[in-house]
């Protein structure tokens, strides 16, 4: 296994790492086999893919999406003036 690769395996492990212990919804891979999402129950999605850099050696993308709360769905406090 050459170094690169290892990398990619120790980035994998860290994006998993942070994902232990929720509960995972959906898997979905495309029908090519390079890409990976996982949809997790709080809300945040792991995706690995197989890319290729500009010399064309491939390499794995990993990516954890914590999910986007708006400003709307925040808690506040009404305070009324009358």
């Amino acid at each position: 296994m050459n170094p690169l690769a290892l990398q990619d395996l120790r980035r994998v492990v860290a994006a998993v790492e942070r994902l232990r212990g929720q509960d995972i919804l959906d898997v979905t891979v495309r029908s090519d086999l390079r890409h990976l999402k996982v949809e997790l129950g709080g809300g945040a999605m792991l995706v690995i893919a197989a890319e290729r850099d500009e010399q064309g050696r491939p390499y794995l993308a990993v990516d954890v999406v914590e999910a986007h709360q708006d400003a709307g769905s925040r808690q506040q406090i009404e305070v009324r003036f009358d």
